[in-house]
């Protein structure tokens, strides 16, 4: 059996970042990192999205999935955008299988595509759109444990050759970009370097607890991009985090970070 695979939580940056110059030279700390991840080797990416929400899990199924373009404001040509990955049928099946034996609730989706959390990270990482990628939902609860949970489910994927990747943002507040954006991102981004690297059973306690974070809802009013992490942790619960990315005054003043568990 092959050794366990490593989870990641990933900051996965803008829109669509990769097909826009002045973006993407604006993200090339991100895209250095998310390069970085081919060198797992996995056979296969599951994307846990914070653009997918569902009320139980939904596993997507379809062995070529479509196009999302699950942004707004963008040039035309972003929403011809194609990322013609393979989906991973029997993965997702696997998934499920894996989830419902848990109990926690899940349902194949064979008519889901790949949203920009998926397509945009994945389009740098593996350009030539050879690895098979399929996602996994978040659920519409945002409850932590329930996330946890998730994790815990998929985590015998990653024994085979299943890299599990939650799809984020550690600031997500479309209103707080600019220099207003500055001090609540660095102070909630130093927390969760410092909750990330607690022992196992604390940092887990903390993450349940993280609005009572410094600026937590300033950072995440919703907090559906943050909620992957819990997913890929729950993935790794023990694992050791090293930061991968850290990135300070994005678009004037977001602090910004990705993880690997390992």
């Amino acid at each position: 059996m092959r050794d366990s695979l490593p989870t990641y939580f990933i900051s996965h940056g803008g829109g669509p970042w990769p097909w826009l110059p002045e973006m993407r030279r604006m993200f090339a700390n991100l895209e250095t990192s998310l390069v970085a991840m081919r060198a797992e080797q996995p056979k296969a990416v599951l994307m846990v999205s914070g653009h997918w929400e569902t009320e139980d899990v939904a596993v997507m199924s379809a062995p070529k999935p479509p196009m999302v373009y699950d942004y707004h404001g963008f040039p035309p040509e972003t929403y011809e955008i194609s990322y013609p990955a393979p989906g991973a049928p029997d993965l997702a099946q696997r998934a499920a299988e894996l989830l419902r034996a848990a109990g926690v609730p899940a349902h194949l989706d064979p008519d889901q595509g790949f949203d920009h959390g998926t397509f945009a990270p994945m389009a740098v990482t593996w350009p030539q759109a050879e690895m098979p990628v399929f996602q996994v939902s978040i659920r519409k609860s945002y409850d932590p444990e329930a996330h946890f949970a998730i994790g815990r489910a998929l985590a015998p994927l990653r024994a085979e050759g299943v890299l599990i990747v939650g799809s984020g943002l550690s600031f997500h507040n479309l209103r707080l970009f600019g220099p207003q954006a500055k001090v609540p991102s660095a102070a909630f981004d130093h927390w969760l370097a410092e909750t990330l690297a607690l022992p196992a059973a604390e940092r887990t306690a903390a993450l349940r607890d993280w609005d009572s974070a410094p600026y937590a809802r300033v950072c995440h009013a919703q907090e559906d991009h943050l909620v992957p992490l819990f997913v890929a942790l729950g993935a790794a619960e023990t694992a050791r985090a090293e930061r991968v990315y850290h990135d300070v005054d994005l678009m004037g003043g977001v602090t910004a970070s990705s993880y690997r568990f390992h």
